[in-house]
């Protein structure tokens, strides 16, 4: 293979400097003397940058290498400016300042230091003859999102030093995951003797559980359900009308029996009627993620398999007058379907939304006439780039930045590909969540937010619960950045946690993952399905770089900072601010309509969202002045998980709700007391509570022009003044026509009991009087709050185990299950 300077004499006629030569070498994927005639030239050419925060590096052969530093970038351009004879040199990327409240400026800002001084303040060396552990940038630079490590191309010293490093972070990584296993063993020892104790006495402890009898029908039903598909792969028929196999024929099941517990999204579809197909999807910097579409098989047919292949690296650039443009809406105008993205969360897969049956909030969204598409985060269950292997350094060097900028803006340019419509509704749960924020922040990427019609946020993760303050989470904290990469190395995080799927039965896989899952974020499967428990946790964990890990849990970031946005500092000034608010505020939710129905408040937050008039929204200069979002971020929907330990929904809620946002426009929040952080997604009545408003949220917020190509929802066709019809929904596969389980708390009432419930409201509220709490029984569900006077008799309201605070409501302790809108609880 010619050399660098021989390919670019070749193509100008001129001889590059070497000033140029040593940072195209130095920022190269292979070293000169590694490329081949398949590889091409593979050295850097210029610097590309998608935000003025990420500049990406474009080879010579046309491929991307991920973000660089700023200051490596701009020295880049410069010489091929140079090079080229330009006489005006390309001017800096200019993007947004964000101040915030205690003086500090985000956004892109050069800071250089002389060489000297950089050395004094121990910046990093990226030479490529530089050792490994002079990749690392100082430990304290920004206090948000500190510059990553820049590894050059491979040298045979480099690569020991990986494989050395890979095997050393290996078994102390392995240590920490068999300590967590040992916590998780010792902290459930109790349970689990309480449990075999019972038994031991006849009596059935899952009786206690609070939705134990719809559990119990659900089961019956999926027995049911796999004797009738074994019946009929026997070719004997099912009786008409019984449980089993649907005679309605709209959805019909293709697969069946005894659940395998694969990672198939497709399989599972198949099993609910639906089916599925996957697009490689390619990220401004190189990675390729997976993207799945969910279709009804009987209206739609798999595209050709050049349709799945990733179409490039540049974005919302796809027009009409492409050939595979919206070739995934096959159907005429007023049939087609409003498009949706679900983001899943942290050490999740999109296979979270898919693992519930026809209560999967997937399945649901599809069967109720969206066009649903699951997204997924970089690497994953597979790791791919289209230059870097797994053994490469810098397929690792990314964090929550990467994630929302390059990974979201992705998905979403392919998905508006694909269907052809201008906006999608974005639905995410906790760290989809999360980088959708900060990649929507003015300083980041805040153009994505015009190609979001709504955005729906499942327990949303921007600032941190009390959960970061147990012990383990405060050992990770005090960890310095450097044993921190020594411990976790600069690779995956735990990559054993991966590997066991291999070689652990899916029985044994699930049941490990829930427990030391359960340990580490404490949370129950109390409001779970708990047959369908073992395959919830097949989707986890997946493949996560230990410098995301390293941002979440490490010493200088999120955990330090406790937001994802903001410095502690700042949230301490937020905090005193809003302890002069909080007594007019309670006062004010205390004696205001506590007799409304969720419904009306949702009819009524909808109403504004199309009022023209902002009177409703509070504007405050002063408080507005830090905002983290200018006026192109979309309308916004929460539901927030009141017994959430590990991030604070509340104090979320209060920065929109207190003028701090003056152009975010919620249309929708909702607190759902007793729900922890997985209940949004996987809560026997999740569908109830958070999947029918997600669904109409999503439709009253459409633009009309995509509203009239679309077909109407199921529970959408009434006006938004009317209540829908309960009984038209989408039915449950194998039910036998049964209805949903009704919520705890939302259950059918005729006019007298709301009357009868208003005048109690009204007997308990007097002056100075807090109104009781009123739990509603599920009639469904007989009995079903029977359980709560023995937990309150063992557990009372003492603290948690092992002392600190008052027990929170993460313990599976059902005593106050009303929803409210009150953001301060």
């Amino acid at each position: 293979m010619p050399h660098f300077e021989d390919r670019t004499k070749e193509a100008n006629g001129t001889i590059p400097s070497p000033e140029y030569a040593a940072q195209a070498q130095k920022l190269a994927h292979l070293q000169p003397g590694q490329e081949t005639l398949e590889t091409g030239s593979t050295q850097a050419v210029q610097a590309k940058f998608i935000t003025p925060l990420d500049p990406v590096v474009e080879l010579a052969n046309g491929q991307r290498l991920p973000t660089i530093p700023l200051e490596e970038a701009i020295k880049l351009n410069k010489l091929k400016d140079e090079h080229d004879g330009v006489d005006t040199p390309r001017s800096l990327p200019r993007g947004a300042i964000r101040a915030g409240r205690d003086g500090t400026a985000y956004g892109a800002r050069l800071q250089s230091l002389p060489p000297s001084q950089n050395e004094q303040e121990g910046g990093q060396n990226d030479a490529p003859e530089a050792a490994l552990s002079d990749a690392i940038p100082p430990s304290r630079t920004h206090p948000l999102f500190p510059p990553l490590p820049l590894y050059g191309p491979p040298t045979m010293v480099r690569d020991l030093q990986c494989y050395f490093l890979r095997a050393i972070s290996s078994v102390l990584s392995l240590g920490f995951l068999l300590a967590i296993c040992i916590g998780a063993l010792v902290d459930g020892g109790p349970r689990i003797a309480s449990y075999i104790k019972k038994r031991a006495t006849f009596q059935n402890p899952k009786k206690e559980r609070p939705f134990y009898e719809e559990e119990v029908k659900r089961k019956q039903e999926r027995k049911a359900a796999q004797q009738a598909w074994v019946q009929q792969q026997k070719g004997t028929q099912t009786p008409q009308n019984e449980k089993g196999i649907p005679q309605d024929g709209e959805f019909v099941p293709t697969e069946g029996g005894a659940d395998p517990l694969v990672v198939d999204i497709g399989y599972y579809a198949r099993r609910v009627g639906l089916d599925a197909e996957e697009f490689d999807v390619e990220t401004e910097d190189g990675f390729i993620i997976k993207l799945i579409h969910l279709f009804n098989p009987r209206e739609y047919q798999k595209l050709p398999e050049d349709s799945y292949k990733a179409d490039g690296a540049e974005l919302f650039e796809n027009a009409p007058r492409d050939s595979g443009f919206a070739e995934t809406q096959p159907f005429p105008d007023g049939k087609k379907k409003y498009p949706i993205l679900m983001m899943h969360g942290l050490l999740q897969s999109a296979g979270a939304y898919c693992c519930n049956d026809d209560d999967s909030l997937a399945f649901y969204l599809a069967k109720s006439g969206y066009d649903v598409w699951l997204g997924n985060n970089r690497c994953g269950f597979e790791p791919k780039h289209t230059q870097l292997k797994y053994e490469d350094p810098r397929m690792w060097a990314w964090n929550i930045r990467q994630m929302g900028v390059m990974d979201l803006a992705a998905l979403i340019s392919r998905v508006l590909c694909e269907t052809g419509f201008p906006k999608l509704a974005l639905i995410a749960h906790s760290q989809g969540t999360t980088q959708t924020f900060v990649a929507l922040a003015k300083e980041q990427r805040p153009e994505i937010g015009e190609r979001i019609s709504v955005f729906c946020a499942l327990a949303p993760a921007a600032y941190a619960g009390p959960l970061i303050g147990k012990i383990y989470f405060k050992v990770m904290q005090s960890i310095g950045p450097a044993l921190f990469r020594l411990i976790f190395g600069i690779h995956a995080f735990i990559p054993l946690m991966m590997n066991a799927h291999g070689f652990l039965p899916p029985t044994v896989y699930g049941w490990f993952g829930y427990h030391v899952f359960s340990f580490l974020f404490s949370w129950s499967d109390q409001r779970w399905d708990q047959g369908l428990r073992n395959r919830l946790f097949q989707w986890a964990p997946t493949y996560v770089s230990a410098e995301s890990m390293r941002w979440w849990l490490g010493r200088e970031c999120f955990a330090k900072q406790k937001c994802i946005l903001a410095t502690r500092e700042e949230g301490q000034l937020e905090d005193k601010e809003d302890e002069e608010d909080d007594e007019v505020i309670k006062q004010y939710y205390v004696d205001r309509e506590p007799h409304v129905s969720q419904r009306r408040k949702l009819q009524r937050n909808l109403t504004s969202f199309h009022c023209q008039t902002l009177t409703h929204q509070h504007h405050d200069n002063t408080r507005g002045k830090y905002a983290w979002y200018d006026q192109r971020f979309p309308p916004l929907a929460l539901w927030v998980a009141g017994a959430d330990d590990l991030v604070d929904g509340r104090r979320l809620l209060r920065r929109f709700d207190r003028g701090r946002e003056p152009h975010v426009r919620v249309v929708h929040k909702k607190i759902i007391e007793g729900y922890e952080h997985l209940d949004v997604i996987w809560a026997l009545d999740a569908i109830e509570k958070v999947g029918k408003e997600v669904r109409e949220v999503i439709w009253r917020t459409a633009d009309p022009e995509s509203s009239r190509k679309c077909r109407t929802p199921i529970g959408c066709e009434k006006p938004l003044e009317e209540d829908p019809d309960i009984a038209k929904d989408v039915p449950m596969m194998h039910s036998g026509g049964r209805l949903r389980m009704a919520s705890v708390t939302e259950v059918p009432r005729g006019l007298e009991a709301i009357r009868e419930s208003i005048d109690d409201i009204s007997e308990d509220a007097g002056p100075g009087r807090v109104p009781s709490t009123k739990t509603d029984r599920s009639r469904e569900s007989k009995g079903e709050h029977d359980h709560m006077e023995e937990e309150r008799r063992r557990y009372g309201n003492g603290p948690v185990r092992g002392g600190g605070r008052p027990r929170g409501l993460s313990e599976p302790v059902f005593a106050d299950l009303q929803e409210k809108e009150n953001p301060l609880g």
